[in-house]
């Protein structure tokens, strides 16, 4: 694998040296109060230090199809910035301040170098709208509306929508987003199943096939199958967790595939 290569960019990363915390401390100290040559000494050995740190983050993007020499660079300015704006009186470790640094530079280098074009002018509308969400946020202490900041912007809330949607990154169906030790639920679990011409569940079908399930393994596959609804929803309205939701789903769907084979 290209990042499990030894040298990346020309850098022999098995050589990369590994700085304690004491000493990022004193070079991160040296850098906002030594002398335009320590200042810049101690800056150098500071991301030579870090080089590490940006090869962790890179990692995370291995399935991207994107150049690791590419992404290495691009984590590198993230690094960068992030040694320069680095508060030295706030008790937090420089890696805990510098991984969301790098990860940000590196999701926009992939967000601006999409596949998928983006306008200028619908990047600017959306550049826009996060800013006036911050603003309004910060000053009513709740997240705005997409009406409120339409109206700020001066714009249809379909503009506005459309534009905060195109610059969103994909995310695969399977990434995981809990777990409870025992059933893990991905992204698709939470996506309603509104495609009733190609599912493998005939509609009816299944309703005969629900004579052998309980009363609220009927309930969960009506509200899944029938009204298309998400696990949250169907959690919502039953009152119990969306883990305990996929748990009774999956096992209502054996007992359906059984009853048809």
């Amino acid at each position: 694998m290209l990042y499990q290569k030894v040298e990346i960019c020309g850098v022999n990363t098995s050589t990369l040296p590994v700085l304690s915390e004491n000493r990022k401390q004193e070079l991160l100290q040296l850098i906002r109060e030594g002398t335009p040559q320590q200042k810049q000494r101690a800056r150098e050995e500071m991301i030579n230090g870090n080089l590490r740190l940006v090869l962790s983050v890179i990692r995370r993007f291995q399935n991207r199809g994107e150049n690791p020499d590419d992404l290495f660079q691009v984590g590198c300015i993230g690094l960068m910035k992030a040694i320069d704006h680095f508060n030295c009186d706030k008790e937090v470790r420089f890696s805990t301040y510098g991984v969301p640094m790098i990860i940000g530079e590196v999701r926009r280098y992939l967000r601006d170098n999409n596949a998928l074009r983006v306008s200028r002018s619908m990047k600017d509308i959306a550049y826009r709208a996060m800013q006036f969400k911050e603003q309004l946020t910060a000053l009513n202490n709740r997240e705005p509306t997409i009406k409120e900041i339409a109206e700020q912007l001066q714009l249809p809330e379909e503009s506005v929508v459309i534009a905060l949607e195109a610059i969103v990154e994909p995310v695969s169906l399977y990434e995981p987003v809990f777990s409870d030790g025992t059933d893990t639920i991905y992204v698709m679990d939470q996506i309603g199943d509104t495609d009733d011409e190609n599912s493998w569940l005939d509609e009816m079908l299944l309703k005969e096939a629900l004579h052998a399930l309980g009363d609220r393994e009927k309930r969960i596959l009506a509200l899944r199958y029938f009204q298309g609804k998400t696990q949250m929803e169907v959690a919502h309205e039953i009152g119990i967790s969306q883990a305990q939701v996929s748990r009774l789903e999956k096992n209502a769907l054996q007992k359906v595939k059984k009853e048809l084979a």
